[in-house]
């Protein structure tokens, strides 16, 4: 269908007036932002963004981010308009039990959601990753070219981790990102102008990006022009101000009551008698759907042919191992045995765990052809770097290694963009500061995304350093979250088998690694990690007791095992790498390995709070809540009670 631009503002309001009537059905809502930047989204889906709503999967489309996700209704009313896969009962159930409607978007790639969103700066910084991602494969693969689009607040540019972003891509020259900035200078508690006064276009250009100044939010002719300035930016990413009215139409627009809260019954009324559009909730132009939809469908379809033809092209010249690659990255499901590609001089050295680490995992990639990893400028102390690429920059896109600078935050954040565009990413720092990524990491848990956190420097031993670099209740966090495996092997057969289960497994997980040395444990075993946790010291005669422990102190409880045993002890040790996955063994696996009755000690020199399913109370906890203190290994361990003399006697006074 020929576009009509007559019918543009008629259409807008058409979605306006379809977000009102949602939010008001479900009796809440953010009814501000769907009617000042209504015309953002038409003008972008009328015009701009590629999508094929009967393939919903095709790699090749261009990506929307709804930063500001408290504009749900008027994402879902727009995408209703294109014709995506919504249903007027789905709008109805809007912020309802079992409708994908929610009230805030929620992952959904065969409906248009292309990420969850609602914490505000989320969306902006993951569509980073996501423009990170098209710049690496498109310098791979010449069918993939696209763009990143983002709807973002003022929230989300108060929110410190846009700018960490920002910074990023614009040091990256992601010309595939743009940015429209829904600009209405207003807040839940009241003017913008109480907390956020900078020049925003002034920062970004600062930022090495490209911008833009629209003055007027209800010109769609300007928002297009915009639009398309952008998309001929060469070497910079763009964003583009639109100044917008918040609440546009409402008798309470230009406040900040129309931020989050539905509008009485007689301003919607006077807002559709005004633009002519029927009082019946729900009931909308059927003309102009059509309309919306045939100008969308039509477009995109010619669009998806003529990639269709780039891409059978590709299929026919391109050798089978870049077929290989491109169809991992489709598919993104693994199922092999890392344990038979690594050689046994790897599996068996005694080394820093870090360091064994780093050469498993550059064995890995050889293998998995969509890892890319990256670290908060710790790479050097996380040994987490792929020798075979370089640093991915703007000189080369092609790189595999990320380097975020000192931003934890916006690292994890990226990675989810990273996850989302079908690549395996892996990121590093050290533990203590999983603390800076936490929203982020909550995000990739809520998405199910397969995003692996690497966490080095595990415990108090990295001494010297002090309190602030020492980590005590990380561990319970990362435990705390749903969704999230956290893996702390010990030894250099215990990491091959956590990464067997990462890389064969499609979920967030966490490993958390010593900087330590640690010798090859006689008895650890890959195969049995996928269980969580198992024997690695059986007692020999009656059993008196029980020991878990994970990482590096699994070695410590061994040792106190086998002094013990001459004291006429017989102590068994479990070796728990992942909590998580112990829990989802059967209960005669559970029983076989912690049987009832027996006294169970944890040794794990982090907080006791993950640990209380598995003892009688809290004096067999051998943990700590405490902030650590500045010393070397040795001296901190005996201040505490965790060299080996000490704990054997606490071991053995438990037991007695």
């Amino acid at each position: 269908m020929i576009p009509n631009f007559a019918y543009d503002k008629k259409v807008v309001q058409s979605i306006k007036a379809l977000a009102l009537d949602m939010i008001d059905n479900a009796k809440s809502g953010h009814p501000g932002i769907c009617l000042g930047a209504a015309p953002i989204l038409y003008a972008l889906y009328q015009n701009h963004i590629n999508y094929n709503v009967n393939e919903t999967d095709w790699i090749n489309r261009d990506r929307f981010v709804m930063s500001a996700g408290h504009g749900s209704a008027l994402l879902y009313s727009t995408l209703f308009f294109c014709g995506y896969n919504y249903s007027l009962d789905d709008l109805k159930g809007y912020r309802s039990f079992g409708f994908k409607t929610n009230g805030h978007p929620e992952l959904d790639i065969a409906s248009g959601v292309e990420m969850t969103t609602g914490p505000l700066g989320q969306g902006f910084a993951s569509s980073v990753g996501m423009a990170i991602a098209e710049a690496h494969l498109s310098s791979c693969f010449n069918t993939i070219n696209h763009f990143t689009y983002v709807l973002c607040s003022d929230g989300d540019l108060m929110e410190g981790l846009s700018y960490e972003a920002a910074s990023l891509a614009g040091n990256l020259k992601l010309n595939k990102l743009i940015v429209l900035y829904d600009s209405n200078r207003f807040s839940l508690d009241g003017s913008t102008s109480l907390s956020f006064t900078e020049n925003v276009i002034q920062r970004f250009e600062a930022m090495k990006w490209h911008t833009q100044l629209v003055i007027d939010g209800n010109n769609i002719n300007d928002i297009n022009i915009a639009i398309e300035n952008a998309k001929k930016e060469k070497d910079r990413p763009s964003i583009i101000e639109i100044r917008t009215i918040i609440g546009d139409g409402s008798v309470k627009q230009n406040t900040s009551y129309v931020h989050g809260s539905p509008l009485e019954q007689e301003d919607i009324l006077q807002f559709k008698e005004k633009n002519l559009i029927s009082e019946i909730p729900f009931d909308y132009s059927k003309e102009h759907f059509e309309y919306c939809k045939s100008v969308f469908i039509d477009r995109n379809n010619d669009n998806y042919s003529a990639w269709k033809q780039e891409y059978d092209k590709f299929v026919s010249i391109s050798s089978n191992e870049l077929k290989d690659k491109y169809n991992n990255l489709l598919k993104n499901n693994f199922n092999i045995d890392i344990s038979s590609f690594i050689k046994d001089d790897v599996i068996n050295s005694n080394n820093q765990l870090r360091e064994i680490n780093r050469r498993i995992l550059n064995v890995v990639e050889e293998n998995v052809s969509n890892i890319i990893v990256g670290s908060a400028d710790l790479a050097s102390s996380t040994k987490l770097f792929l020798e075979k690429y370089p640093v991915l920059s703007y000189k080369d896109y092609k790189g595999k290694n990320i380097f975020f600078g000192v931003r934890e935050h916006c690292m994890a954040a990226v990675m989810n963009g990273l996850a989302l565009s079908g690549l395996r990413p892996i990121g590093s720092t050290f533990l203590v500061f999983s603390d800076y990524m936490k929203p982020a990491l909550r995000m990739s848990c809520l998405m199910n995304l397969p995003v692996t956190y690497l966490f080095t420097h595990d415990n108090i031993s990295i001494g010297a350093d002090g309190k602030t670099h020492q980590p005590i209740e990380q561990l319970a966090m990362l435990r705390s979250i749903p969704n999230l495996d956290v893996y702390r092997p010990a030894d250099s057969k215990e990491i091959v088998g956590c990464w067997n289960n990462i890389i064969n497994n499609k979920k967030p997980s966490a490993i958390v690694i010593s900087r330590s040395e640690s010798d090859v444990l006689e008895n650890t075993d890959y195969n049995l990690v996928n269980k969580g946790a198992y024997i690695v010291k059986k007692e020999n005669g009656r059993l008196n007791g029980i020991i878990i422990s994970t990482g590096t102190e699994v070695k410590s409880a061994i040792e106190v095992s086998n002094k013990l045993k001459d004291k006429g002890l017989n102590i068994r040790v479990i070796s728990m790498p992942c909590m998580e996955l112990f829990e989802k063994q059967d209960e005669s696996y559970k029983n076989e390995i912690l049987p009832i009755g027996y006294k169970t000690i944890v040794i794990e020199y982090s907080a006791s709070l993950s640990w209380y399913n598995y003892v009688y109370n809290k004096k067999y906890l051998i943990t700590l809540d405490d902030f650590g203190l500045c010393g070397n290994k040795e001296e901190i361990y005996k201040h505490y009670g965790f060299d080996i003399d000490s704990l054997v006697d606490k071991v053995e006074k438990l037991l007695k």
